[in-house]
């Protein structure tokens, strides 16, 4: 069995093309999606296309959410920009996603924690940076989730977590379309790759073992940038280009 698993697309339809053309040497059984699709200033719809085209099994993110729960007046700039260029269909599919997805026995899926697509699981905010979880908060932060791998995205830093007490793994494959980023929830904060690569990361069974693998490609980032600076986000434009996030002005 081998699982490709990709997430925090933001919109960025050149990383997630390069994406698909490296998924489809490794022929994994099947494909997942652990949310926030096309919120961002570059293809919202272009990157909407393709999801609603291959229907994989997609968890609705934060910024998902974002787009059909308020409306557009009441929209950050990066989910504005979305969803005023979304079709209707689009916005059709978004609505039909779930918060978490179960495979089977084994594999459960969310954006943030099981219980809340806004809040990190494999970061915690330490000053203006995050940083790994003791294991202590990450049992905490499961909320007794019991499956034997936890599959999570929304921080868009990739790790590979193994839990002692209960002999879970933790996947967060890190963001297809975002390398960096800055927050103000729970404060503000950046995180950041330091390199403008698309990432996904693959799952792989043999047997009773499963062993993990992260994906690191390059594409067209200065064509994302420029994307990004043309619609008026510089910030955007610095992190699409050298996985660090800045200036804000």
């Amino acid at each position: 069995m081998k699982i490709a698993v990709v997430s925090d697309i933001h919109g960025n339809v050149l990383a997630l093309e390069a994406v698909l053309e490296d998924i489809k040497a490794e022929t994994p059984d099947i494909i997942v999606n652990l949310g926030d699709c096309v919120s961002g200033p570059l293809w919202p719809e272009e990157t909407a296309a393709i999801l609603r085209e291959n229907n994989w099994p997609t968890v609705m993110g934060n910024h998902d959410r974002f787009l059909i729960d308020r409306p557009i007046g009441k929209m950050a700039p990066t989910d504005a920009f979305a969803a005023e260029r979304l079709s209707p269909e689009s916005l059709s599919w978004i609505e039909t996603l779930q918060p978490t997805i179960r495979l089977g026995e084994e594999i459960f899926l969310c954006h943030g924690t099981p219980d809340n697509d806004d809040r990190y699981l494999t970061e915690k905010v330490v000053g203006p940076k995050g940083h790994l979880p003791d294991e202590e908060t990450l049992l905490a932060d499961l909320k007794g989730e019991k499956a034997p791998i936890v599959c999570c995205g929304h921080t868009h830093i990739p790790r590979v977590i193994h839990l002692q007490a209960t002999g879970q793994t933790i996947l967060n494959p890190g963001s297809v379309g975002l390398p960096s980023y800055e927050d103000d929830h729970p404060r503000r904060h950046k995180m950041e790759t330091g390199s403008p690569h698309a990432r996904y990361a693959l799952m792989t069974k043999t047997g009773t073992t499963w062993n993990f693998q992260e994906k690191i490609l390059t594409y067209d980032w200065d064509a994302a940038a420029a994307e990004a600076q043309k619609n008026g986000r510089k910030a955007w434009a610095r992190s699409l280009k050298h996985g660090f996030f800045g200036p804000l002005s």
